[in-house]
C-alpha cells in the first residue's frame, strides 16, 4: 500500500523533501481538507487557497522558534496539519475537539490566539520588539489577507512597524475576498498591483543594458540607484508600502512553491520590515469553492460532488427576516440606508443591495468606520441601519458610545449572531452585547422572541428619535404563535405569554421559546410557571417587573448573554433600589468566562441553559433545594 505523504514527521521533514514531493503534498492536503471539512464543516475556501503558502512557510522557517501569526486564523487548517494535528481533524470545531482557529493551549506552534481580523501586524511587532530587547534571534511572520487589510488597526501597525524599522515579515495574502467581495481604495490599489509589472520589467532592462557597458556600466548603474524611489513612485503602486518603511516584493504567485520558497528565503535574510505581496485563489483546487468562494468561506457539512449542504431545515432565518423587512421598509422610505462591514450577504442585506445599490454600503472589515459613517449619515438626515455580528460590533464600542449615543442619533443596530453561535468558539460567541449596549445612555435595546417580532421591532425602531439596537441569534427564526395567539403591541412593555403561580420566567430573545418548554416540563412536576417575553431590555419595564414581584414568590431571568452586566444585573439593581424582599430573584445565563466551541445544543446543555437543565434548576428554587 502506498504511503501517504501526510505520514511524515512535520514540520521538520518538509526541509528534506524534494520540490516534487512538496507539490504532491499540496494535492494530498487539499484532498484531506475536502474530505474532513465536508463532514465537520468549517472555513474551507480560505484554507484551500493557502496550501502552497503554508508549506513554503514551514519549509523556510522553523516553527515554533520562528513565530508565524495568522490574522483572523480561519486559514490556519494547513498550518495545523503540518504541526502534528492531522489525526485530530475529525474533531474540528466539535465540542472538546480541534479549534477552527489558532489556540496557544492547543499547540506550541500557535503563537497567537485569534478569531477577529487585522490584529496580526500589531502582535507581530510586539514579538519583534520583545525579541530585539531581549537580544534573541528568530523570525516573526504575519500572514494577513487583503480583506483584513481593510481594518484600520492594520494600518496603525504598518505605520508603527515601518517607523520602528524592526525585523519582521508581513505576508499579504491577496485573494480579493474577505467574507464577501472586498471593497475600497486598498482593494483597488491591490488590483492594480496584481496586473502591473512595469517597474520590475523596466528595472531589469536598465540594469542589463547599463551593466553591459565595459568599465563604466557598474558605476552608472550605482549612481542611478538614487533615482530608484522616483521611478517606483511613477511606475509601481506598491511604493505606498515602501513609503511606510517596508521593503516591498511582489506580486508573487501564491501557488508556485518554487517562487514562494525563493522569496521567503530572501525575506528572512533582510534586516528590516518586509512586505511580501502573495496572490492566491480562494477555494483553489475545488471547482465549487473557486466559483463561489463566498458560499464556501464558512460551511456546514456538505456533499463533495454537488457542494450542497447535507442538511437544512428550509426555515427562514433571523437574518433573512431582517433582510426582507429592511428592503420592504426602504421601498417606503428613501431615507433608509443600510451599512455593513464586509458581510452584506451574511447579514441578509443582499436583497437591499439588489434593489437599492446606491443606499447599501459595505465598509469593509472596518466596524469603527461603519458606525462613525452611520453617525454622519444620521446627522445629514438619513436613517441608517447598521447590520453587524454581535462579536464584531464590540470593535466599535467607542463609536457607538460617543459618535452615536452621545449625540443621540437615530441609528438602528441590527445585531446579528447574538448569543451562543456554536462551533466558532470563544471569539465568535455574541454573549456580551446586552452588557455593553445597555450601559450606554440614550440607547434602546430590544430582543425579539421570534421572527415576526423581529419584523415588528424594525418598524418600531423607525419611530424612535435616538439610537436603537435589536439583537437576535443565528439560525432559524422561532415562532411563538402557538404559545400565544394574540400578540401585545410593542409599546415599551413586556409581554405576558403565560400566567403561573409559584414562579415567573422573564425570558430574553431566543430564551423565550426555551422558556415555553421549561413551563411544560415544570407543569409535569406540578409547578405552575408564568412566562414573560421581555422584549425591551432597555429601557427596563420597571413597573411590569415590580408588578410581577407582587404576584410571584420567585422571579427567574433567562438570557443568552453573560449574567455580568446583562438583563439579570439590571433586574438585580431594581430589586436593590426598591428594597424588594417578598420575591427571590434568580439569574440564568452565561458565566463570567469565555465559552468554548461546540454545537449550540451541546453548549446549552453543558452550561445548564437547555430547557431540561433550566427546569431542574427552577424546580430547585421553588422547592427550596437551591
Amino acid at each position: 500500500m502506498k504511503q501517504s505523504l501526510l505520514d511524515h514527521e512535520f514540520p521538520q521533514d518538509l526541509k528534506n523533501m524534494s520540490e516534487r514531493e512538496l507539490e504532491l503534498l499540496c494535492y494530498e492536503i487539499r484532498e484531506f481538507l475536502l474530505d474532513h471539512v465536508s463532514k465537520t464543516g468549517g472555513h474551507l475556501a480560505s484554507n484551500l487557497g493557502v496550501v502552497e503558502l503554508t508549506i513554503a512557510l514551514h519549509t523556510v522557517f522553523s516553527s515554533p522558534q520562528d513565530k508565524i501569526i495568522w490574522d483572523v486564523g480561519h486559514q490556519s487548517y494547513v498550518h495545523k496539519i503540518l504541526t502534528g494535528r492531522a489525526g485530530e481533524f475529525s474533531t474540528l470545531r466539535q465540542t472538546g475537539g480541534l479549534s477552527g482557529f489558532p489556540k496557544r493551549s492547543e499547540s506550541v506552534h500557535d503563537t497567537y490566539d485569534s478569531g477577529h481580523s487585522s490584529t496580526s501586524l500589531s502582535a507581530a511587532m510586539g514579538y519583534a520588539i520583545a525579541r530585539d530587547l531581549k537580544g534573541e534571534d528568530y523570525s516573526v511572520v504575519s500572514v494577513i489577507g487583503d480583506g483584513a487589510l481593510t481594518g484600520g488597526v492594520a494600518y496603525e501597525a504598518l505605520n508603527c512597524a515601518g517607523n520602528a524599522r524592526t525585523r519582521m515579515i508581513v505576508i499579504l495574502n491577496d485573494n480579493e475576498m474577505s467574507i464577501g467581495k472586498n471593497v475600497g481604495g486598498m482593494s483597488q490599489h491591490l488590483r492594480k498591483l496584481r496586473t502591473s509589472h512595469a517597474y520590475l520589467d523596466f528595472k531589469k532592462k536598465v540594469k542589463s543594458a547599463l551593466k553591459g557597458i565595459p568599465r563604466i556600466g557598474e558605476g552608472i548603474y550605482s549612481g542611478m540607484e538614487s533615482l530608484r524611489d522616483s521611478l517606483k513612485y511613477a511606475l509601481v503602486p506598491g511604493a505606498i508600502f515602501e513609503e511606510l518603511g517596508f521593503k516591498y516584493f511582489g506580486p508573487v504567485d501564491g501557488h508556485s512553491l518554487h517562487d514562494l520558497t525563493e522569496i521567503l528565503t530572501l525575506a528572512r535574510t533582510m534586516d528590516r520590515p518586509v512586505l511580501l505581496h502573495i496572490v492566491t485563489k480562494k477555494g483553489k483546487g475545488y471547482r465549487n469553492a473557486e466559483n463561489n468562494p463566498g458560499k464556501f468561506h464558512g460551511v456546514g457539512p456538505f456533499d463533495l460532488n454537488t457542494g450542497n449542504p447535507l442538511a437544512g431545515s428550509g426555515n427562514v432565518s433571523y437574518s433573512q427576516v431582517f433582510g426582507n423587512k429592511i428592503a420592504q421598509l426602504a421601498a417606503r422610505d428613501e431615507n433608509i440606508v443600510a451599512v455593513s462591514a464586509a458581510m452584506i450577504e451574511a447579514t441578509g442585506l443582499a436583497k437591499m443591495k439588489e434593489k437599492f445599490p446606491s443606499r447599501t454600503f459595505d465598509a469593509g472589515i472596518a466596524e469603527q468606520h461603519a458606525v462613525a459613517f452611520a453617525a454622519g449619515l444620521a446627522l445629514a438626515g438619513k436613517r441608517p441601519v447598521v447590520a453587524i455580528y454581535s462579536t464584531f460590533l464590540q470593535r466599535a464600542y467607542d463609536e457607538i458610545l460617543i459618535d452615536v449615543c452621545m449625540q443621540n442619533l437615530p441609528v438602528i443596530f441590527a445585531v446579528d449572531r447574538a448569543g451562543n453561535v456554536g462551533n466558532d468558539g470563544e471569539t465568535h460567541h455574541g454573549v456580551f452585547d446586552l452588557s455593553y449596549l445597555t450601559a450606554m445612555p440614550n440607547m434602546t435595546v430590544m430582543a425579539p422572541g421570534d421572527g415576526r417580532e423581529l419584523s415588528e421591532m424594525l418598524e418600531y425602531a423607525m419611530t424612535l428619535s435616538g439610537p436603537c439596537a435589536i439583537r437576535y441569534p443565528r439560525g432559524d427564526a422561532a415562532d411563538l404563535s402557538l404559545e400565544k395567539e394574540r400578540r401585545t403591541p410593542l409599546d415599551g412593555r413586556m409581554e405576558v405569554i403565560r400566567e403561573g403561580g409559584e414562579v415567573c420566567l422573564l425570558a430574553v430573545g431566543r430564551m423565550t421559546a426555551a422558556g415555553a418548554e421549561v413551563c411544560r416540563l415544570l407543569e409535569a412536576r406540578g409547578i405552575r410557571a408564568g412566562l414573560v417575553n421581555v422584549r425591551f431590555v432597555k429601557p427596563l419595564d420597571r413597573e411590569g417587573i415590580l408588578t410581577l414581584t407582587e404576584q410571584y414568590p420567585h422571579i427567574v431571568t433567562m438570557e443568552d448573554n453573560v449574567l455580568a452586566g446583562g438583563f439579570y444585573s439590571q433586574v438585580s439593581c431594581l430589586f436593590a433600589e426598591r428594597g424588594i424582599s417578598g420575591a427571590s430573584l434568580h439569574g440564568i445565563g452565561w458565566p463570567d468566562e469565555f465559552i468554548p466551541q461546540g454545537s449550540v445544543s451541546d453548549l446549552m446543555k453543558q452550561y445548564g441553559l437547555d430547557a431540561e437543565s433550566i427546569a431542574e434548576r427552577v424546580a430547585g428554587f421553588v422547592e427550596g433545594k437551591a
